[in-house]
C-alpha cells in the first residue's frame, strides 16, 4: 500500500523521471502535489503497470492533483550536461512550475540538487512507496511515450512507437543501418561495439 505523505508539509510534491536509459528522445520528468484525500487503487510505480492502465490513470491523476507539471529535456541538453544532471534538471524545472510552490519535495532515487531552498528527501524505489512519486512516474512515462509516438512518424524505421527509444536489438539494428537522427543521444553508446561516430 502506497503512503500519501513522507513529511508533515501540506504541499509536499513528488517527482520522478522517465527515459533515462534510452538511446533516443528526451528525458521526461513530472512533479505533482496531491490533495490530503487522494485515493487511487490501481496506482503504483509506472514500470509495474501496463500501458493500458497508465493511460487510464493519467486523466484521473491530472484531474485530482492540486498541481502538476511535466518537462521534456532534449538529447542536445542530455549530451551537454550528462543524463544524471539532465534528469535532475528536468525534475527541478517541474517543481518550479507548480502552483502553489511546494514546501517539501520527495524524489525517486538517490540523487537530487536543491532548488529554491525547498527541503527535500531522496527515496530509493520511492515510486513504489509514495503516491505522489508513483503519480509523477505515471505522468512522466505517459507524456514521454506520447512524445516518442509523435517522433516515430518522422523516423518510422527506428520503431520508436514500440521501443520508445530504449536500446532494443531492433533499435540498434536500425541505427546500424540508417545512422543517427537529431533525436539520438550522441553521448550514449548507441551500438555495442561503438568507439566513436565519424561526423
Amino acid at each position: 500500500m502506497l503512503s500519501l505523505r513522507y513529511s508533515e508539509s501540506p504541499y509536499e510534491c513528488g517527482t520522478d523521471e522517465a527515459g533515462r536509459g534510452c538511446l533516443a528522445g528526451p528525458v521526461t520528468a513530472a512533479a505533482i502535489i496531491l490533495p490530503e484525500d487522494f485515493k487511487l487503487d490501481l496506482l503504483n510505480d509506472s514500470k509495474q503497470l501496463s500501458e493500458k492502465v497508465r493511460e487510464k490513470l493519467k486523466p484521473i491523476i491530472e484531474e485530482k492533483a492540486i498541481s502538476y507539471a511535466v518537462t521534456h529535456l532534449e538529447p542536445i541538453i542530455i549530451d551537454e550536461i550528462n543524463i544524471l544532471n539532465a534528469s535532475i534538471k528536468a525534475m527541478q524545472e517541474c517543481v518550479v512550475k507548480l502552483n502553489p510552490i511546494p514546501n517539501y519535495i520527495i524524489v525517486d532515487g538517490n540523487r537530487f540538487k536543491p532548488i529554491n531552498n525547498i527541503p527535500y528527501s531522496t527515496i530509493v524505489k520511492g515510486d513504489s512507496k509514495y503516491m505522489s512519486i508513483a503519480a509523477a512516474s505515471v505522468l512522466a512515462k505517459t507524456y514521454r511515450d506520447e512524445y516518442m509516438d509523435k517522433i516515430h512518424e518522422e523516423f518510422p524505421m527506428y520503431n520508436w512507437k514500440q521501443n520508445k527509444g530504449y536500446p532494443t536489438k531492433e533499435h540498434r539494428e536500425a541505427i546500424r543501418k540508417y545512422g543517427t537522427t537529431k533525436y539520438h543521444r550522441m553521448s550514449f553508446r548507441l551500438l555495442p561495439e561503438q568507439l566513436s561516430f565519424d561526423f
